[in-house]
């Protein structure tokens, strides 16, 4: 039988022993791993190891998707009505919200993030999100279309069958909720696959959907690799679709492996490098606030990060006075501080060579370091956070998505010209602005090439409203109303009421 780890939280903030499966979650039950390699678990605070979780195959992959398509067809999908379906997801809602501390400490011990901010932001948007679209799960229907007095025309929505998705270690469970929401309520099947960076939450909130009723099948974890279980995953032949956040890279395989296979439907929320514009007549206090909090928030590590700051020469010196000051401020937390204005960690030893790797190339092409570039005290994976200036645009800093504290800054002159830098990029996932003049904010909003424009503030998504990009950010949206689209099938019904031959 698959093993447990319990890990004794002893802090101000939190004091529990936390009991968590470490196997895979099939057909509601915990069970080994058919190859049962173990997948280390490690804390980015300290760079040590926690714990280790069973690392899935395809063999657990065909298995899971086998529960999904018997759950499917036998008591969910067009089985179960949207009303059962909501009162299920409302039931692992108010789960979710009971253990929310709980799920908040496991965030904070595997991927390094602040607990109070886990607890306020992640946790509240994914339980918002499971609440919202359990109010949709009744209310998924098409239309009746008029064409001539012979016929009655209507279209039905419905669900795909067994829906694969992939989520990343930056922002686990709340793209978990994300991800699980419209799946569930339009009536779906889930075989999901959390990050082996940051697994554990996964499993916890496995142990909350068989608490909340859903029938064996319904929903899968499977811990792994990407090479062995999401590709297992993305190619296989009875999984309609596939919902991923995470690289350009996984995204690209995904889109090459429905091209080869079954043509599966996919939804795709890539990377970003987006851009961050500072106006001479922005609310400058608030804007550097903003801003610090868009490149630093999490280490950097958000598909949203204002990596590229653009700053009009007018308030240009002022701003980065106090940006700098702002970021040589920051000092490395430990997940459990009541002072959530330290900086985290990046998730891995992996992601932080990359990140250093990203420092060193900005400074061999000739960036001037304004503030950072360093390593952050002598324990787990800190990095300094990080300004360049005199950068220019073919430097890899400026043009490839980092995902750390790392941020490129530019002074511009007008309107016209900051336009066509912000748009200059191949990622078009989100915009800020900072201005205080309306028709300036109503014709940015229309010229910026990104499928949301955040203005005076940091890109923070809401579960009402859809998020996704353009350009190589991505394929459709998560949340809002525009998600379910993503998780239904239309079909055309035409009803011959009177034509005769």
């Amino acid at each position: 039988m698959p093993q447990t780890y319990t890990h004794h939280f002893d802090t101000p903030l939190f004091k529990k022993d936390v009991v968590i499966n470490t196997g895979l979650f099939i057909n509601n039950e915990f069970v080994d791993a058919a190859d049962p390699t173990p997948i280390e678990v490690v804390d980015p605070t300290t760079g040590k190891v926690v714990t280790s979780v069973q690392g899935a195959t395809k063999a657990d992959v065909d298995r899971a998707v086998e529960a999904a398509q018997k759950a499917y067809s036998t008591v969910w999908g067009l089985k179960t009505p949207g009303t059962e379906r909501a009162r299920l997801l409302n039931k692992l809602a108010d789960l979710w919200e009971a253990h929310m501390d709980e799920l908040a400490a496991i965030e904070a011990l595997d991927g390094g993030k602040q607990f109070l901010q886990a607890k306020t932001f992640d946790l509240t948007n994914g339980l918002n999100t499971l609440r919202y679209y359990a109010g949709f799960a009744d209310k998924v229907f098409g239309k009746t279309i008029e064409t001539d007095p012979t016929k009655f025309v209507y279209t039905l929505h419905e669900p795909i069958g067994v829906v694969g998705a992939i989520i990343p270690w930056n922002f686990p469970l709340m793209i978990m909720a994300w991800k699980l929401g419209p799946a569930l309520a339009t009536g779906n099947c889930v075989v999901l696959k959390p990050s082996e960076v940051t697994p554990l939450g996964a499993l916890k909130v496995a142990e909350l959907v068989r608490l909340a009723g859903f029938p064996p099948g319904v929903v899968s974890v499977l811990p792994g690799l990407g090479r062995s279980a999401g590709q297992a995953l993305i190619e296989h032949g009875a999984v309609g679709k596939v919902s991923f956040t995470g690289s350009v890279a996984t995204g690209r395989r995904i889109l090459a492996a429905s091209g080869a296979g079954n043509l599966k439907r996919v939804t795709l929320e890539l990377g970003g490098k987006s851009p961050n514009i500072v106006f001479d007549d922005a609310d400058v206090e608030q804007a550097i606030k903003w801003t610090a909090m868009g490149i630093f928030g999490h280490a950097g590590q958000m598909c949203s990060a204002s990596s590229r700051i653009y700053v009009q020469e007018g308030v240009y010196d002022v701003f980065m006075q106090h940006m700098v000051a702002f970021a040589k401020s920051m000092t490395a937390g430990s997940g459990f501080d009541q002072d959530m204005t330290k900086i985290d960690p990046v998730a891995s030893q992996a992601q932080y060579d990359r990140v250093l790797g990203y420092i060193q190339s900005g400074q061999k092409e000739g960036a001037t370091v304004l503030t950072g570039g360093a390593p952050l005290g002598n324990t787990g994976f800190f990095l300094q956070p990080t300004l360049f200036g005199d950068v220019r645009a073919d430097m890899q800093i400026v043009r490839e998505e980092i995902f750390g504290p790392v941020g490129v800054v530019v002074k511009f002159k007008d309107e016209a010209e900051v336009v066509k830098l912000a748009n200059s990029s191949e990622y078009g996932l989100v915009a800020c602005v900072y201005t205080q003049d309306l028709a300036r904010t109503t014709r940015l909003a229309r010229e910026l090439e990104a499928g949301s424009v955040y203005v005076n503030q940091m890109a923070i998504p809401d579960w009402r409203v859809p998020f996704g990009g353009y350009k190589l950010s991505g394929i459709g949206k998560d949340l809002g109303e525009y998600a379910l689209e993503g998780f239904t099938n239309v079909k055309a019904v035409h009803v011959n009421i009177g034509q005769r031959l």
